[in-house]
């Protein structure tokens, strides 16, 4: 087939279940820096079948997205394919013109970003950007047949309204709709193949489970294969085929995934498996963590790559490369000592056992409240897009009232646009509330003099998700975290320096790196860089906002482990803010659920998830991919239909009743009150759910 008449046939009847969509062989690539020359992609060979989903998975810089990269023939400056084959559908793609390639892309291979914001044209509107698309590669098509088509197309990934969505620009969309303009956009002219590449990363855990499901029902309408590239080992569980793990741009192990699950070989696999936080892990056991960082991949020797880092290293493993050993029927690795079958305590026990946490407060004890919210609300006033129309008003938070007690970790879940943020901002002061009251101590931190207001930002501290966009590009990491201290004029230079050391010894990062600048170290090490200086004024409350959803599940545990130990040093009370439920229910004591700006539910950690009250949290619960194929045969769809209402004009009564399953007439006439359930557990909600 050429590449001409593969524009003009119907994919879908070309791609049958079983044939080979594409095929990579020995792929090499080679990128020159001012460095040297990086290799991400080294010797990697795989293939893909029509139906079925390959998933890629590895920390940042094994070469996962330049693996996908390359089957497009979209590298990075000074990148090129110095060795191998990528065969597609009986075509040589690295032989193939750039006119022949732009036929390809997007007709029979398309792809799916993981940030749609800076893929998607800001200036144009979604329609238009759809039409365009569409008549590249169907010449002769008129505006109003790629209308109809693009109209189609959003129905087809669940748009809610297509044919209003098509006159949207893409910042009047929310995340889940802009990830779904952008697969649209990838299945308009129904491809061959795939590469999904992080697609659902930024997204809530509600819309991720809406997104993956709708990706695999057009997997098989379509007949495509899907490529897969992430680093959730729980997405990887309950949607990919086969897995394919990377390391240092090999693949050093590749099975069908129940197989890779049940009975991982290589010693990276199993330092995977170990890191990641899970729902049913024991939250009384620190995360197992993989020490050390990635190779930079500039001129390395013969050696095992993770062997630096590997806790069964040898010297084979630090002078041989490993050869791929096939050990069951598609289950091959490349380990000289790999993990044996026999172990006692199989991975799938260490995982999937559920071990009840102890709730701190169970017993009885005694606690001493630090921060209470009494009725908080925050509004913003934004402009009305109509001209000559009145400013409308959004309902950020309402009416929440809470106690953050000292030494707890108090976890903080909802969707997007729930709250979360602005919350944790009022917590600590960045915010002022419309109306409430927020307590320090007894004290109300919006009416405290100039000294008072120096007490409480050195006891109220905010760790930001992004660390890179937080911390001063211009300031080395020593000035960043002595700053504080210098604002606040506390001790002298020396003794502010000497601080610093400290703490950067406390976060586990080294000395040396004191004259750097944030911009030269990893995402890690930039988090650890964030807390740090968070840490400087011996605070009594950290507000962590999202604090390692940007980071791999390896680093992700380091990071959690290190919070774990500095809540002990230094006596921290923690309000953690996250999206990720599988952290949440690791770290917290407590758990408080958050919809359109309200507190539906509010109780210990083990019974919010064991037992949860109100209908949302038990749709955000279902949402959350299981790391265990074995649940495959009965997965559930996704947990919560539907997308968060507008916090403009929230629904009367209960603001959840839009998408609950529960909802009566009492639901929209009256709101319902958060209040106690049986002992400490409160849900506000007119049909709870039973234990």
């Amino acid at each position: 087939m050429t590449a001409t008449s593969a524009t003009t046939a119907t994919p879908s009847l070309l791609s049958q279940h079983g044939e080979t969509v594409l095929n990579i062989r020995d792929l090499q690539v080679e990128i020159r820096t001012a460095n040297g020359v990086v290799r991400p992609v080294d010797g990697v060979t795989f293939f893909v079948q029509a139906g079925e989903t390959v998933g890629i998975v590895g920390e940042s810089g094994s070469g996962k997205t330049m693996t996908g990269m390359s089957v497009l023939q979209l590298l990075p400056p000074g990148g090129s394919i110095v060795g191998g084959s990528i065969e597609f559908a009986g075509q040589e793609l690295t032989t193939m013109s750039q006119a022949e390639l732009r036929r390809l892309r997007g007709n029979d291979i398309a792809a799916v970003f993981q940030d749609p914001m800076t893929s998607l044209n800001p200036t144009r509107t979604i329609g238009s950007q759809l039409r365009e698309a569409y008549r590249i590669h169907r010449p002769g098509t008129s505006v109003a047949e790629a209308n109809r088509r693009a109209e189609e197309v959003l129905s087809l990934v669940r748009m809610p309204r297509p044919k209003e969505r098509l006159r949207d620009y893409p910042h009047q969309l929310s995340g889940g709709m802009r990830q779904r303009a952008m697969i649209a956009i990838a299945l308009l002219c129904e491809p061959r193949l795939l590469i999904a590449d992080e697609p659902t990363t930024a997204l809530d855990v509600s819309i991720q489970a809406q997104i993956l499901e709708l990706l695999d029902d057009l997997k098989t309408r379509l007949g495509m294969g899907i490529i897969l590239v992430t680093h959730d080992l729980g997405v990887i569980a309950g949607h990919a085929d086969r897995v394919a793990v990377m390391y240092g741009g090999r693949i050093v192990e590749e099975a069908p995934t129940g197989e890779l699950f049940a009975a991982p070989r290589h010693r990276y696999t199993q330092a995977l498996f170990e890191s990641m936080p899970t729902m049913d892990l024991d939250s009384r056991r620190e995360l197992a963590s993989i020490p050390g960082m990635p190779p930079q991949l500039i001129d390395l020797p013969p050696m095992c790559r993770f062997a630096p880092r590997c806790r069964s290293a040898s010297e084979d493993c630090r002078t041989k490369n490993p050869e791929s050993v096939q050990v069951a029927p598609g289950h091959t690795h490349s380990c000289f000592h790999p993990r044996p079958t026999d172990v006692a305590g199989d991975v799938d026990e260490q995982l999937y056992t559920v071990l009840a946490a102890e709730d701190a407060r169970a017993s009885g004890g005694t606690v001493r409240t630090l921060v209470t919210l009494d009725a908080v609300e925050k509004r913003f006033w934004i402009k009305n897009p109509e001209p000559f129309k009145p400013r409308r008003e959004l309902h950020a938070v309402s009416k929440v009232s809470l106690d953050v007690f000292e030494g707890e970790t108090l976890g903080i879940a909802g969707e997007s646009g729930s709250g979360k943020t602005t919350l944790g901002r009022m917590l600590i002061g960045l915010e002022q509330p419309t109306s409430g009251v927020v307590r320090f101590e007894g004290q109300d931190i919006n009416r405290l003099g100039r000294a008072g207001r120096r007490t409480r930002s050195g006891n109220l501290q905010l760790m930001f998700q992004d660390s890179a966009a937080a911390l001063d590009p211009r300031m080395s990491v020593a000035d960043l975290i002595a700053e504080p201290l210098a604002v606040q004029h506390i001790g002298s230079r020396s003794e502010r320096r000497a601080k610093v050391m400290e703490l950067i010894d406390a976060v586990g990062l080294p000395q040396t790196g004191a004259g750097r600048r944030a911009s030269e170290f990893s995402g890690g090490q930039r988090q650890r860089i964030a807390m740090a200086r968070a840490l400087v004024l011996r605070p009594k409350v950290v507000v962590a906002d999202e604090p390692v959803s940007a980071l791999d599940v390896s680093i992700q545990a380091q990071i959690l482990n290190l919070m774990r130990s500095l809540q002990v040093a230094y006596s921290l009370t923690y309000v953690v803010i996250s999206h990720d439920l599988s952290l949440l229910r690791y770290m917290s004591d407590r758990i408080g659920v958050m919809y359109l700006g309200k507190l539906v539910e509010l109780g210990s950690s083990a019974e919010v998830y064991t037992a949860p009250r109100h209908p949302y949290t038990a749709g955000l619960i279902a949402s959350v991919p299981i790391p265990d194929p074995r649940l495959r045969t009965r997965k559930q769809k996704a947990g919560l239909p539907g997308e968060i209402a507008s916090a403009i004009d929230p629904p009367s009564g209960c603001r959840f009743r839009t998408r609950c399953p529960l909802a009566t007439e009492l639901c929209a006439r009256e709101e319902p009150a958060l209040a106690l359930r049986g002992g400490p557990h409160a849900v506000a909600c007119h049909h709870p759910l039973t234990t």
